[in-house]
């Protein structure tokens, strides 16, 4: 267990040493500015952009500026187009190369749910991906979109952080070919390899036929496993070569490809934050943010592994000795780091999981739909960047109320405008969430799926949307959700929680780009402080406790006081 609790430590260190590194990268790479890479890749991304219809380099960016009309038409148009393409792949898949098993198309409702959740980098699945998707529908079709979701993202962050710091949003086209070239595709290709190396399986051969030692036969799924795996994680995507997800030997098979993954995953989006600090100018107050989000995640860590290693009280009442949660674990992974990956990937949006989140103590499950209801610890890819400068926002403007100064954002006011579209982000949320559990419970014979009766039922409804609506693919995998009322309500919690607030937070950036940038006085109110930080902090756990207090009241807290009650 000791050799557990150091690999925690050894992957927060190992977070904090390469986030400036990261950071400082992406700033480069988004300022227009030389880097290691361009010998080879400007000549690629030339082409790419050419193709595109995006030429010419008019500002420092490199493509024509666009206007957040644009911007915003670009990101929906791209998504539908991209969308669109995939789905009608996977429906002719039986028809497509690198098909050894001769899969056909799964029903619409599957196709379309699967479609709009690679679209949305949630990665939400309701299909088990070795018994239903051929070779070429994995890698050329969710493959694809795993880049282009992520890419989007980063992009849509990168926007944010320019309109926030007083730029132009730039090119839409030209982030996204810059995040896939420079960054996605580059790391993807040097972790893939090395998950290889870890014993990853990256063949086109088909399904493996062996005869067991009791003589009979077993059918062994392989396929592209590596090169899929790190995009998944990289670009937080969550969705899983095979059903089980990094739970499965080959998506995961030891402690240095489960470390190699939980870097991929907290990578992107932990140096963000950073990358900011560099647009900005303001690297106290970048650091600041960082901390902050740290600490959050220290503690849901701890609220975890403690959960798991107190164990059930029923099973050691039983045994007479307390004995750590070993339910739904990977042995060979050992159940701290199943704690550990539980929070990072709702903690990051990714979704992936190594171990079963149904099998989590009331504890663990706290703690993952409470990163869920936050979004900002670390957030989905550029998305979470932007959300926790949302609340910031909102944090600078009631603060302001309160003291009797004037809301200021890097010099530029916050007014009317800026607050309703920041409500719009934060509220956005809970709808699409809320009202579709409500519905769901209302009917739990023909609609829910519950597999566990009572608190733990309702956890696994609310859990499902929360996820669904953060954009993030993990789920209580007890939830019987592969049913047309499952498919269909989660695509409206995706897209919903998707676009609503992309669209909104690109309008939020627009218009504060657009303030004239006033002169600070000794009446500004300051935001890269420490008691400002702290009140950031306090605002974030207040809104969210607003909306989801009862949730959790009738979920994993009950839960955990009747587990205390019967032991």
């Amino acid at each position: 267990m000791g050799q557990s609790f150091l690999q925690i430590g050894v992957t927060l260190c190992i977070v904090i040493v390469i986030v400036p590194v990261l950071g400082r990268y992406m700033a480069r790479v988004f300022q227009g500015e030389r880097t290691l890479l361009d010998w080879l890749i400007n000549p690629i991304e030339r082409s790419c952009l050419v193709l595109i219809g995006v030429g010419s380099k008019d500002d420092a960016y490199g493509g024509k500026p666009q206007t957040v009309g644009e911007y915003i038409r670009a990101v929906l148009y791209s998504n539908l187009c991209m969308g669109t393409l995939v789905y009608l792949i996977i429906f002719y898949q039986r028809l497509l190369p690198w098909n050894p098993n001769d899969f056909d198309a799964p029903s619409w409702d599957i196709l379309l749910h699967t479609v709009v959740s690679f679209v949305t980098n949630t990665g939400q699945q309701h299909y088990t991906g070795e018994t239903t998707l051929s070779y070429f529908s994995q890698v050329a079709a969710l493959g694809f979109l795993m880049f282009t979701s992520a890419a989007t993202g980063l992009a849509v962050g990168i926007a944010f952080i320019r309109g926030l710091t007083g730029k132009k949003l730039g090119n839409f086209y030209v982030d996204v070919t810059r995040a896939i070239t420079r960054i996605l595709l580059p790391m993807s290709i040097i972790g893939a390899i090395a998950l290889v190396f870890c014993g990853v399986p990256q063949t086109l051969a088909g399904t493996l036929v062996v005869e067991t030692l009791e003589g009979r036969t077993q059918y062994i799924a392989r396929g592209p496993v590596a090169s899929f795996e790190m995009i998944k994680m990289l670009g937080d995507n969550g969705g899983g070569f095979f059903g089980v997800n990094s739970a499965h030997p080959y998506e995961n098979p030891n402690g240095a490809a489960n470390l190699i993954e939980t870097m991929a995953m907290i990578a992107i989006p932990a140096s963000l934050i950073y990358t900011y600090g560099i647009f900005a100018k303001n690297m106290k107050q970048a650091w600041l943010l960082f901390w902050m989000v740290f600490v959050a995640l220290m503690i849901l860590i701890w609220v975890t592994v403690t959960g798991e290693q107190q164990g059930n009280p029923l099973v050691n009442g039983t045994l007479g000795l307390e004995q750590p949660n070993l339910e739904g674990k990977e042995i060979r992974l050992g159940w701290v780091e199943t704690a550990l990956w539980a929070v990072m990937t709702t903690a990051t949006m990714c979704g992936a999981v190594n171990g079963m989140h149904d099998s989590l103590m009331p504890a663990g499950l706290f703690s993952s739909l409470s990163s869920l209801f936050l979004r900002i610890i670390w957030g989905g890819q550029g998305t979470g960047t932007a959300y926790l400068f949302t609340y910031l926002i909102l944090t600078l403007f009631l603060v302001g109320l309160i003291v009797g100064r004037t809301p200021q954002f890097l010099g530029r006011k916050i007014e009317r405008r800026e607050i309703i579209l920041g409500s719009v982000v934060v509220l956005i949320y809970p709808i699409v969430v809320l009202i579709p559990s409500a519905i769901t419970l209302a009917y739990p014979v023909s609609l829910s799926g519950i597999t566990n009766p009572g608190f733990h039922g309702i956890s696994q409804v609310v859990y499902e949307y929360a996820a669904a609506g953060a954009n993030n693919g993990s789920s209580l995998q007890g939830l019987d959700n592969n049913s047309l009322w499952w498919n269909l309500s989660t695509c409206l919690s995706m897209f919903a929680g998707r676009y609503i607030p992309i669209i909104a937070i690109l309008l939020l950036a627009d218009g504060i780009s657009r303030k004239p940038k006033a002169v600070e006085t000794a009446i500004t109110l300051k935001t890269d402080s420490l008691l400002f930080t702290v009140a950031t902090a306090g605002l974030v756990v207040i809104l969210a406790m607003l909306a989801f207090l009862p949730v959790l009241a009738l979920g994993p807290i009950a839960e955990g006081f009747k587990l205390a009650a019967a032991s």
